[in-house]
């Protein structure tokens, strides 16, 4: 079975590109995306990483789908700890009035940052991690709530107060928890809400989240029976080692991230080629490669549909990794367009 194929985007900045540019070439990605006819296009949320210019998904998901006809577009995801619940509410249920039947709420609980960055996302307010896990299922059951096309009744000064994310709704995007370990995927279980697990970050663990969220799945209104699909790093070219040259600056940023190194804006690939990695540090190196997708369309193609088959899942999330080659347009992504468009038949 082939699976039904969907992008990640964290809308990196590279060296020789302008936060302009890497959205320029985000929104070019997205309508190859649509034009392909892939399911879904998800922007992730990360802050004060000078290789990643995607921190705030309701404005790239307004960007996006109005540059796209077709295909569904979301976070992947709203770190909900960062935001209050009324504000996501209020963003998504603008987003699904404006492009009803095409978007995607996905909602994460980490920081999606350093802890200093936190602290500010919240107004000075607590960034501890615990308080964070322990009130994550109220903030989820208070956008559940919002979202209601019907409005919430809230209690305040002993009186009840009718709260409308938006005036008249008819309708509300799907809402999904994301993670990178159990705990999303007992929550999302628990509430009988579609899940996704971070594969193409984690690389470990997935499989036991996958059969936790589907042994323990509790039927809900909006949901009869689980719902997930797969996520993956993927570098496409028409030859094996162009994709190797493709996906190298990525792995090095990647590299850089799990090593505790300065993190810099995504290194073009002829630059990448002469960085030295410490022998330490080449074991990690080839793991991460091992994990991803790269190489010509015909093995592409057949490591996703294995990993589908794998994993029993008729989705694939790709997050094209690709780099760039100097001289390229700032504004485009030459590599990341070149993997969707051959992982397509």
């Amino acid at each position: 079975m082939t699976p039904a194929l969907s992008v990640l985007d964290l809308v990196p900045v590279r060296t020789d590109q302008s936060s302009a540019d890497a959205i320029a070439a985000s929104v070019s990605l997205a309508k190859v995306a649509d034009e392909l006819g892939y399911t879904r296009y998800w922007v992730a949320e990360h802050h004060n990483m000078p290789a990643v210019a995607a921190t705030n998904p309701p404005v790239l998901i307004s960007l996006l789908a109005g540059a796209t006809e077709r295909i569904r577009v979301g976070s992947g995801g709203v770190m909900l700890p960062n935001h209050a619940p009324l504000v996501v509410a209020e963003q998504f249920a603008i987003l699904e009035a404006a492009f009803p039947g095409r978007i995607d709420l996905g909602i994460g609980r980490a920081p999606g940052t350093d802890q200093v960055t936190a602290w500010a996302l919240r107004h000075g307010g607590p960034a501890d991690a615990e308080e964070t896990v322990n009130r994550f299922p109220e903030y989820v059951d208070n956008v559940l709530a919002m979202m209601d096309t019907g409005g919430v009744s809230v209690s305040v000064g002993g009186r009840r107060h009718a709260l409308h994310a938006t005036p008249a709704a008819t309708g509300v995007p799907t809402i999904w928890l994301l993670g990178s370990s159990d705990y999303s995927a007992r929550l999302a279980a628990e509430k009988g809400m579609p899940y996704v697990f971070a594969h193409h970050f984690s690389g470990s663990g997935t499989r036991e989240a996958i059969e936790l969220y589907r042994s323990t799945f509790r039927p809900s209104p909006e949901l009869s029976e689980p719902r997930t699909f797969l996520t993956v790093n993927a570098a496409v070219a028409e030859d094996a080692d162009e994709a190797d040259r493709l996906a190298l600056p990525q792995l090095l940023t990647m590299l850089a991230l799990r090593t505790g190194q300065p993190l810099a804006a995504q290194r073009l690939v002829e630059d990448a080629e002469r960085v030295p990695v410490a022998e330490a540090h080449h074991g990690l190196l080839q793991a991460m490669r091992d994990r991803w997708v790269i190489g010509d369309p015909a093995y592409a193609r057949k490591r996703i549909a294995d990993l589908a088959a794998e994993f029993d899942v008729d989705e694939v999330m790709v997050n094209p990794v690709a780099g760039a080659h100097a001289g390229v347009d700032p504004r485009t992504a030459p590599g990341r367009e070149q993997t969707l468009r051959l992982l397509v038949d």
